[in-house]
């Protein structure tokens, strides 16, 4: 990890977030200070039974923080962003537990680690970092909401056409192999594998290694929509 003073967006960092640059003069005294720091993509930042020892604020980049089983599925839940917070990190502040799930760097990220002292005392006296933490850890939760419906009722294919809708750039290509697009989905890789050599037999893709380009959209919205 390479972490240190960039320059002038470390004396502005604050002011980078729309939903902290209405600090107050008290709440802003308290992080100002704090200096952004470069972690590369591939990073564990935490992991499950490990304490939380601040909150992360995400500047640039992604953080994908999901589950692993002993059999060696994974589950991915969210992704973390600038202006976004985490539900993991969150949780264990406010609840005093450890970490349930793993979060990784997805790319290279940008981030700003409030302490946790600090994070209770910003708490406690802004209400601009209350609203920032708490509308967008409800905006998360739904969103987590929302994916466990899709693993609990979707058809595998249908989860399958909605993951690559939603990661294909504007080309139509999906830069993923199969393990990363499974985890995604919720499923073992060969049951992604298998669904991907349906849909390509189909016409609705081509397969390549690493990689997915979409197609028929239309077709794949149609069975993403089942």
């Amino acid at each position: 990890m390479n972490a240190g003073p960039r320059g002038a967006e470390s004396r502005s960092w604050i002011d980078g977030l729309p939903g902290l640059v209405a600090l107050e003069p008290e709440a802003r005294a308290l992080v100002a200070d704090l200096q952004p720091m470069e972690i590369e993509a591939g990073r564990t930042l935490f992991s499950p039974g490990a304490a939380c020892s601040g909150f992360a604020v995400v500047l640039a980049g992604s953080v994908r923080v999901g589950l692993n089983s002993e059999s060696g599925r994974a589950l991915v839940l969210y992704r973390v962003g600038a202006d976004e917070v985490c539900v993991q990190t969150t949780l264990c502040l406010m609840a005093g537990q450890d970490y349930s799930a793993e979060g990784v760097t997805e790319t290279n990220v940008a981030l700003v680690m409030i302490p946790a002292a600090r994070f209770d005392r910003l708490m406690a006296v802004s209400k601009v970092f209350r609203t920032f933490v708490f509308q967008r850890f409800g905006a998360r939760l739904q969103d987590i909401s929302k994916l466990l419906e899709t693993v609990a009722f979707a058809r595998i294919d249908s989860r399958l056409a909605q993951v690559l809708l939603a990661r294909a750039d504007a080309e139509g290509r999906v830069a993923a192999t199969h393990q990363a697009l499974a985890e995604e989905v919720g499923t073992a890789r060969e049951v992604v594998s298998r669904q991907l050599d349906a849909l390509a037999k189909a016409g609705l893709v081509r397969t390549a290694r690493g990689e997915v380009t979409l197609l028929d959209r239309a077709a794949l919205e149609a069975r993403g929509a089942l």
